[in-house]
């Protein structure tokens, strides 16, 4: 405060004092007093800026909760490749000096490629907290409007959002995350007045506009099920210049993902996340919190206090398939069920002995009855004879039925199903006498004929395999209908009892 308002402001108090004396009311002091400090005091706040900062400072507290995510690495189980290659290349955003010091280009835009539920969105959340950037989500779907120019303004307006909520909220830069971009990004078809087309060709026009010399640095994260629906111009390197695979978790990924779904939950002591994770194979991330939900859902309906290995694997069979149901069935066909699962469970511990790890006669979604089975070691490598015996693992419940009630059912249609995949799969393998073939110039009628051969074969093997446990069926079939479900320990037990008899 100069000397000069500082003699005016103790003058004013002064008159002030003075009015007082002569005995001015007080409600006329306090607003000419009000009045006086206004005047003296508005061109110091101006210069100060005191009162727009400190609403700024407000804001940018409030802004920083609500477009940065709390979200981190750590908190993301599994995928330590994807959040390793996923780190690097952010590093280029948070670290400009080195970058430009080896005259590295950012990155424009990263696109995380996977199935559902593998964490594609989290990745990109983490990644944004990572960075210290606003996060700016966004989904395909948004885009699509029956109106031309709609989708294309919708794309410019989300740019323009990001650059703004990023300095709002006083950060350097701002990750826009497009979730199903295959909506907008497919492949284009060479007609000119497509709506797609349009909004894609804006999205190629805002991310080729991308600098690093700019006041905020957009990085574009976007996700897809199919990349090979992608359109190659939005593929090409100064556009999408990294393509991370999110792949689903192996055995001690899911064990990661199981113990940080289940670390708030009152667990029991004969809790084995181990043999969950051995037994959730190609479950994804979302399937996994999902399966620890359901077992804290069953353990409250049963009023336990903690979660149990029994609830666990229940919440298992509830996410593979479906919640149990109360389906009327009769008799008869109770034990159809009960013949056609126990064919199963036999012929599984026949080609894989203790694979079976529930024989249950409960309906759940659309199946009157399962058999749930240990998945063993994790495989992405098949053999001829691992294919050939999930075959005969799915043909043995209408070979049983054939063998024990002399006919089959509609029951073992999704059975042929899997097994029509599994022996199309030998032929493009090349393990059949066709050789190394090329599926698209093999005739079709040739492939079934193939495949029917392949069928037919592993049925006699099937049905040889199960005439030897003929007798033992009316036993099982007696214990099963009464228990309605069997463990995987509870029905190799029996069977070693059955199979002792019949070797004396």
């Amino acid at each position: 405060m100069t000397n000069t308002k500082a003699w005016l402001f103790g003058s004013g108090f002064a008159v002030l004092f003075f009015l007082a004396y002569l005995g001015v009311e007080l409600p006329v002091l306090v607003i000419l007093g009000t009045v006086l400090l206004g005047i003296l005091l508005a061109p110091l706040f101006k210069e100060k800026n005191w009162l727009q900062s400190w609403i700024g400072s407000q804001s940018h507290s409030q802004d920083q909760s609500l477009d940065i995510p709390k979200t981190r690495f750590e908190d993301i189980g599994g995928q330590s490749h994807a959040k390793k290659e996923l780190q690097e290349a952010l590093d280029f955003l948070i670290e400009p000096k080195q970058t430009e010091h080896y005259g590295i280009r950012p990155l424009k835009g990263i696109l995380l490629s996977g199935p559902p539920g593998t964490g594609k969105t989290l990745l990109a959340k983490a990644a944004a907290h990572y960075t210290h950037s606003v996060f700016i989500h966004a989904s395909g779907s948004e885009f699509v409007e029956r109106y031309v120019g709609v989708g294309a303004k919708r794309v410019r307006e989300l740019f323009e959002r990001a650059k703004k909520a990023a300095k709002k909220a006083r950060v350097s830069s701002a990750i826009l995350f497009i979730d199903e971009i295959d909506v907008i990004g497919g492949k284009r078809d060479g007609s000119q007045q497509r709506e797609y087309d349009q909004t894609l060709n804006q999205l190629l026009t805002e991310m080729d506009g991308i600098t690093t010399n700019v006041e905020v640095q957009i990085l574009v994260m976007a996700a897809t099920n199919r990349k090979d629906l992608l359109d190659d111009a939005l593929l090409r390197p100064g556009r999408f210049d990294r393509l991370i695979t999110v792949d689903l978790p192996d055995r001690s990924a899911r064990l990661k993902i199981l113990e940080l779904h289940t670390h708030p939950k009152p667990l029991a002591n004969d809790v084995q996340l181990e043999k969950v994770a051995e037994e959730t194979f190609g479950f994804s991330g979302a399937q996994l919190e999902s399966l620890s939900n359901e077992a804290a859902i069953y353990a409250m309906r049963e009023k336990s206090k903690e979660v149990t290995q029994k609830h666990l694997m229940l919440a298992i069979d509830k996410v593979m398939m479906g919640e149990r149901i109360d389906r009327e069935t009769s008799e008869e066909e109770k034990e159809r069920v009960a013949i056609h699962e126990l064919g199963h469970a036999i012929m599984a511990e026949v080609v894989n002995p203790g694979s079976v790890a529930h024989v249950a006669l409960s309906p759940r979604g659309q199946a009157l009855g399962y058999v749930r089975h240990h998945p063993g070691e994790d495989r992405h490598l098949y053999t001829q004879e691992h294919l050939e015996h999930q075959i005969l693992i799915g043909l043995a419940g209408a070979v049983a039925e054939s063998i024990v009630l002399g006919h089959k059912s509609t029951g073992a249609r999704n059975d042929y199903e899997q097994c029509n995949r599994y022996a199309k799969a030998i032929v493009e393998s090349g393990f059949t006498d066709l050789g190394i073939v090329d599926m698209n110039l093999l005739p079709k009628e040739q492939l079934q004929t193939k495949i029917s051969q392949i069928l037919q074969e592993l049925e006699q093997k099937c049905t040889s395999h199960l005439l030897q446990y003929r007798s033992l069926f009316p036993q099982f079939l007696r214990i099963l209908l009464q228990e309605e479900t069997l463990s995987g320990d509870e029905f190799r037990g029996l069977l070693s009892q059955k199979e002792k008899k019949l070797v004396q």
